[in-house]
């Protein structure tokens, strides 16, 4: 194919749904729906549950030259782009065009295809928007696409990490299990399987296909699996926090600003814990190693734990009825008009994810918003010591916090908040150290202006998870640059940042699955409080803390540098 031909293929495919008169970010974010409309419907475009992913080499080529184009035309001013947006846009190509051609993820990851995959039945019967009728023909049609999907990755895969090639056969094991064994009776209240006459030849080709991917995967993309992929390298680390940070960073810089982040919260852990200590047992000799006075007070933290989950609900349910008061009394935000939040405790069937817990939130363009926060819980059947180190971790004072982070004026409230934006972009990009970084940032405030003010141990909490912060950042640096092993990572965690073991052990498969997002916990926090400050000593007597508050969560998930002109060219007033 000469240039000429392939340059024309590629405009037919850019303008054959769109043109050139609409703004760049629609036409952007309507090729972006069609190359994923599984992310698309995550995002709450119910139409998108109608099509499948096209991971065929010549439609990734397509979707890459689309981008290029894309950011070419970015270069040029675009009067119907707002600036930020057009800044989002730009990281948001950049990612994509380095995702597909720079690190090939098609061909060096199986879970990109497993992924999809497992879900597709999933998906179709948590649909409340399709009638049975359509259900039943999408369940046949995906099960047609799954066919295309395994094809797909049997065409591209190459080389794989041996971590994604684990993980990738361990889905593709029990997709199978489930389709040979439960499929059926999953759907069978769902959908009218006689109104599907392909049905049981398209299942029966998709088991075939599948067990051909699986043979694949542990026969020839085994013997070529690479451990060293694991451990991305300074050069490959450096180019993805620039890209991720949107910013000049230095992998050196972000270890310098954890390191010295970790030492000073250590001290003020140390601080709070002795003035804790010397409250709770005034009679008793304090120990002048910090590390020890620290740990005491953690250990006592965790004695104010729940009994159970129906305790634990309760506890929940009551805290973040408190949270509302409290923002609202004390004028730190504006609360949203309506309550679309669910509390409840996970169940059973979802397996190890019981264990930590999760919020499923809302889709931001979901025409019925609903948040579900899935509180962590064990089996009662186990045995009592094993329930009493586990609710331990889900310690009272922690929770005091995590409602702030992950609900009021956190998580919840900012995506509920940002919803009412009228800038898509910002939805569907946003922009990752805000995300992480507001939440983080916002325990410091309700902490400031006296939430829970008497309880030590509250706050101690919120020092241990900024010190974890921290210590997510540094190590997950020290890894990929400088070839720290999970052993060396365990040792400082533990060791230096005083995490939990079980915590420490867990820290491993997110540094190697997603390094970058690691990071925006600290880097995001760092940044917010550099803005309040500024914005502090700026408007001095004049300064709103609700309208800080407020301003932030109303326009969105930008780069948080941008709210320096934001808040010079608006006033609290």
């Amino acid at each position: 194919m000469n240039f000429v031909t392939r340059t024309l293929i590629i405009l037919l495919f850019f303008l054959k749904t769109s043109t050139w008169s609409q703004s760049l970010d629609e036409i952007y974010v309507n090729e972006w729906k069609k190359f994923y409309p599984s992310k698309s419907l995550s995002k709450g475009f119910h139409a998108s549950i109608f099509h499948f992913e096209d991971f065929s080499n010549e439609n990734i080529e397509k979707w890459i030259h689309f981008n290029e184009q894309c950011l070419t035309k970015l270069s040029k001013v675009d009067a119907n782009i707002d600036s930020i947006d057009a800044r989002l846009l730009r990281t948001q190509i950049l990612s994509e065009i380095d995702q597909w051609k720079k690190l090939s993820v098609q061909n060096s990851s199986l879970t990109l295809y497993t992924r999809l995959i497992s879900r597709t039945m999933d998906e179709i019967l948590k649909a409340d928007f399709l009638i049975a009728s359509e259900k039943t023909n999408l369940t046949c049609q995906r099960l047609k696409d799954i066919i295309g999907m395994s094809n797909a990755a049997k065409n591209n895969l190459k080389i794989v990490p041996q971590n994604d090639l684990n993980r990738g056969i361990n889905s593709l094991n029990l997709t199978l299990e489930f389709f040979k064994n439960d499929l059926i009776n999953s759907i069978k209240n769902e959908i009218s399987l006689f109104q599907c006459t392909e049905f049981s030849v398209n299942l029966e080709s998709a088991i075939k296909n599948l067990e051909k991917l699986h043979l694949l995967a542990k026969n020839n993309l085994s013997n070529k699996a690479s451990k060293s992929k694991e451990i991305i390298g300074y050069d490959d680390y450096a180019r993805r926090l620039k890209l991720y940070t949107d910013s000049d960073l230095s992998p050196e810089e972000l270890s310098k600003m954890a390191l010295e982040e970790i030492e000073i919260v250590l001290n003020l852990m140390a601080d709070v814990s002795k003035s804790y200590l010397k409250i709770t047992y005034p009679a008793n000799f304090i120990s002048n190693n910090n590390k020890e006075i620290i740990a005491k007070a953690l250990k006592d933290m965790e004695k104010d734990a729940p009994i159970n989950a129906k305790d634990y609900l309760q506890f929940w349910t009551q805290l973040s009825d408190e949270a509302v008061v409290f923002i609202e009394e004390n004028h730190i935000a504006t609360l949203p008009k309506n309550n679309t939040l669910r509390i409840t405790t996970a169940p059973e069937s979802a397996g190890a994810a019981a264990r930590i817990g999760w919020v499923a939130s809302a889709p931001p363009f979901d025409p019925n918003p609903i948040t579900t926060l899935y509180l962590p819980s064990i089996p009662e059947t186990l045995p009592k010591q094993e329930q009493i180190d586990f609710w331990a971790s889900f310690n009272r004072p922690f929770n005091r916090i995590i409602v702030i982070h992950e609900l009021f004026p956190g998580h919840y409230m900012q995506l509920k908040i940002s919803r009412e934006t009228a800038h898509p972009i910002r939805l569907l990009f946003p922009y990752g150290v805000y995300t992480e970084g507001w939440a983080t940032f916002t325990e410091k405030v309700l902490l400031d202006k006296g939430w829970e003010r008497e309880n030590h141990l509250t706050y101690l909490a919120h020092l241990r998870k900024r010190l974890e912060n921290a210590n997510r950042s540094y190590t997950s640096m020290q890894v990929h640059c400088n070839n720290w092993s999970q052993d060396q990572v365990m040792k400082f965690s533990t060791e230096t940042s005083l995490l939990a073991p079980q915590f420490a052990k867990s820290l491993w498969g997110r540094i190697i699955n997603s390094p970058m997002q690691l990071t925006s916990y600290f880097l995001g926090a760092t940044k917010f409080r550099k803005l309040f400050q500024s914005e502090k000593e700026r408007l001095r007597d004049k300064f709103n803390l609700q309208f800080f508050m407020d301003t932030i969560m109303k326009t969105g998930p930008i780069p948080i540098d941008e709210f320096y002109n934001i808040f010079t060219l608006t006033s609290p007033n």
